[in-house]
């Protein structure tokens, strides 16, 4: 059975819904489902504008016949070749064998790496600054690459104000009936998962989402239309959602608070961590998150670390090293380029005291970071002697918070 729902007039939403899937990417964990966007519109040619991954197909194939109603599908618009996207593109053509393609050359290339049989007579090849009329709608291209991969376009809808804005502005989870931003509390519910979306997906790429923002800035848009997630229809949240992508993609912390990650084996380290936090709570700190390294996946660890101005990594020292988990997060922090932000160290061990300074060897490397000179070295479990050293810790936490 047929789900789609109307974005305008003539355009309509024909993605589905996968809330089976529990690894995006295969690595991100999707405990709320995932969107896969795609998107009809019917002028006087019928247009497509990306399809679905093959677990979603039946739907998605559903969903574009029943708006089309009985009409050909005379274009296709691949703005995004990504198997999640891209996936049921042979059974587009298997269907509608005459429909015409539009996308970027670089897409044509990677079409043909994943073994689409599409003929060359039927590709428009189109680059930065083309349009195209379909009747009543005149479309312009613009390149959006490495957000997030190089053959990514976005497409403008110059007689509509729709934005088909590939994989940027998306979010993970399932949309559940709704379509609208405005129809869900998403800056109350759904932005974490925007945002460990954005960070863990496309957050090595800043410099080309700030392109990427710059770009759309020139244009008028009313309506964000992305491959996941709602769709932004409201001024003022599309506003909003541009606003989070500033920060995001220039590594400005989203609000002054601080993030504890410990790494703890036997629940020491993990104790003196919950006491660093009530210290600040008591100095009037109050927005703090703690998370075990070792049972929090990094996916959402990346995502705070890029909403918080401050980070307190605690790690025990494992085999004259930084405990595993802990190492893997500060290797995530530097494959996605975060920067920018306030760190303090805490480290513990009972005979090699190392991971403090193996922790900030690590951090000098990330771009923009400053290290609180005051931190805390304790040996096996927190002690009396150690008080005043997380006490001055919290102060210096305190302090930096208030510049």
């Amino acid at each position: 059975m047929y789900l789609y729902r109307k974005v305008t007039d003539d355009l309509y939403w024909v993605g589905a819904n996968d809330r089976r899937l529990a690894l995006f990417e295969n690595i991100h964990p999707l405990y709320h489902g995932v969107s896969y966007n795609a998107y009809v519109l019917l002028d006087k040619e019928a247009v497509l504008f990306d399809t679905a991954d093959w677990a979603v197909g039946r739907q998605f194939i559903e969903n574009v016949q029943a708006v089309l109603d009985g009409r050909p599908l005379d274009v296709m618009v691949i703005n995004h070749v990504e198997p999640d996207h891209a996936a049921s593109i042979e059974e587009i053509l298997l269907r509608w064998p005459k429909v015409k393609i539009i996308t970027t050359p670089k897409a044509v290339t990677i079409l043909k790496q994943f073994g689409f049989p599409i003929d060359a007579d039927k590709i428009d090849q189109v680059s930065e600054g083309d349009t195209r009329c379909f009747g009543k709608h005149t479309v312009a291209f613009v390149n959006a690459p490495m957000v997030h991969w190089p053959e990514a376009m976005v497409t403008f809808d110059t007689t509509n104000g729709v934005l088909f804005s590939a994989d940027a502005f998306g979010s993970f989870r399932s949309l559940d009936g709704k379509l609208f931003s405005d129809e869900f509390d998403f800056r109350g519910e759904w932005i974490d998962d925007a945002r460990r979306y954005l960070t863990n997906i496309v957050g090595k790429y800043g410099p080309q989402v700030q392109n990427l923002l710059n770009k759309a800035s020139g244009l008028d848009i009313k309506y964000i239309c992305p491959l996941h997630g709602p769709v932004w229809r409201k001024s003022e949240d599309i506003a909003y959602i541009l606003d989070k992508y500033q920060h995001w993609s220039t590594y400005e912390p989203e609000e002054k608070g601080v993030m504890i990650v410990y790494a703890s084996m036997y629940g020491n380290t993990e104790r003196a961590a919950e006491v660093l936090a009530a210290k600040l709570a008591e100095k009037g700190v109050l927005n703090t998150r703690l998370y075990d390294v070792s049972s929090t996946h990094v996916s959402y660890l990346i995502s705070d670390v890029f909403k918080y101005s401050h980070l307190v990594l605690a790690s025990v020292t494992y085999n004259l090293g930084i405990f595993p988990p802990m190492h893997n997060f500060l290797m995530d922090m530097k494959a996605l380029n975060v920067q920018n932000r306030t760190v303090a160290i805490l480290e513990n061990g009972s005979w090699a005291i190392r991971s403090g300074a193996l922790m900030r060897k690590e951090l000098e490397e990330l771009k923009r970071m400053e290290i609180l000179e005051d931190g805390v070295t304790m040996a096996s479990s927190l002690q009396a002697q150690n008080l005043a050293d997380v006490d001055a810790l919290a102060d210096a936490l305190a302090a930096s918070l208030e510049k």
